[in-house]
């Protein structure tokens, strides 16, 4: 089955119907297919056509979505489908997200089947990535729910673009979300992105205040574009004051791709400078990546500065905290769910198929 029911739309006097699950409401007509590729027209409803239907499956390292404050170490099953709600000329995965062939989709697997491979893989959780789950939310929450059931965490990597009350039933089903704050300007959104600023401001402060769900961010800084002092400023600041200074920032390096090949990679001094800003600013955990940078990817203690957790790109060193996630050094607690040790899975990356 690749076909479901969906419950976010309504029909307009034109005829047409609005799809509502994120603020692009596309409007369709009969057969037409929203921005995203994967929600539809058909017989006068809007359906998900890739239930079930996956681009791929991998086990990867939890740092790789990033995310370092939850479980580190650890695997995680990662899958994703195809199509996106957003537009982004600088898409890192475009092969996936941007794509318009049903073939991408080549593995069939229900929420079961995930939970079960997962399982078997030795996986602490699931990660909806690679392109945006908001998109398959009926397909990601029956997965979620089947990988609870399993006693797996579940784990959202999405550029938050959802529309409060779809948000809402998405992530009371995650554990554990990183949100791509794109750029901490509208014009950038609208203009690169397709889309707008204080639609993914709400999601992030939503998550952060209203549900239970481990949150950190990305922001890929594009030279020339979203990567000024006075914006990284402007983002760190926004983050204290809305998110707390505990919610991790990753600044991570863009590379020539998709619609962008014309622009230069970021200099990873662009980084190391963003991190400065953001830990200026007061921010507690800044990390930079997709670059090689060990002081700039590792966990400092933010009471008395003594690195707790050192990692070398996708692999941990130094661990110094205690049993409870204290710094070991000084007592102070760092923000984040802990194992008493870390996992051992490293940088290794494991392709799966599951038919």
């Amino acid at each position: 089955m690749s076909t479901v029911a969906t419950r976010y739309w309504h029909k307009l006097e034109d005829g047409r119907i609005q799809c509502d699950l994120c603020p692009r409401a596309c409007k369709l007509h009969e057969g037409q297919r929203g921005l995203c590729f994967v929600r539809a027209c058909e017989d006068g409803k809007v359906v998900l056509t890739t239930w079930g239907r996956s681009s791929g499956f991998c086990v990867d390292p939890i740092e790789k979505k990033p995310l370092n404050h939850f479980y580190p170490g650890t695997p995680v099953f990662s899958f994703g489908t195809a199509g996106c709600n957003l537009a982004c000329k600088f898409c890192q995965n475009w092969d996936m997200s941007k794509s318009r062939e049903m073939d991408r989709l080549m593995d069939a697997a229900t929420p079961d089947q995930i939970a079960r491979a997962a399982l078997r893989t030795g996986c602490r959780s699931v990660a909806y990535t690679y392109n945006d789950p908001v998109i398959f939310h009926e397909y990601a929450i029956d997965t979620a729910r089947a990988c609870h059931a399993a006693g797996l965490a579940n784990v959202a990597v999405t550029a938050g673009y959802i529309c409060p009350e779809p948000r809402r039933e998405f992530f009371a089903h995650m554990d554990a979300a990183n949100i791509d704050l794109k750029a901490f300007n509208d014009d950038f959104y609208y203009k690169l992105c397709g889309a707008h600023l204080k639609d993914v401001q709400e999601t992030l402060v939503y998550v952060h205040h209203e549900t239970d769900v481990w949150l950190e961010i990305t922001t890929l800084l594009i030279p020339g574009h979203n990567d000024s002092d006075a914006e990284i400023r402007a983002e760190c600041e926004w983050i204290l004051r809305e998110l707390g200074a505990d919610v991790p920032l990753h600044f991570t390096a863009f590379h020539p791709d998709w619609k962008m090949q014309d622009v230069p990679p970021t200099p990873p001094a662009t980084l190391r400078r963003a991190r400065q800003i953001a830990l200026e600013t007061g921010l507690h955990y800044v990390y930079t990546g997709n670059v090689h940078d060990p002081e700039g990817q590792s966990t400092w203690c933010p009471g008395c500065g003594q690195c707790v957790i050192g990692r070398d790109a996708y692999t941990l060193g130094t661990w110094a905290l205690d049993s409870h996630g204290r710094c070991a050094h000084c007592g102070t607690t760092i923000a984040g769910h802990f194992d008493a040790r870390p996992g051992h899975w490293g940088a290794r990356r494991l392709p799966v198929r599951l038919t």
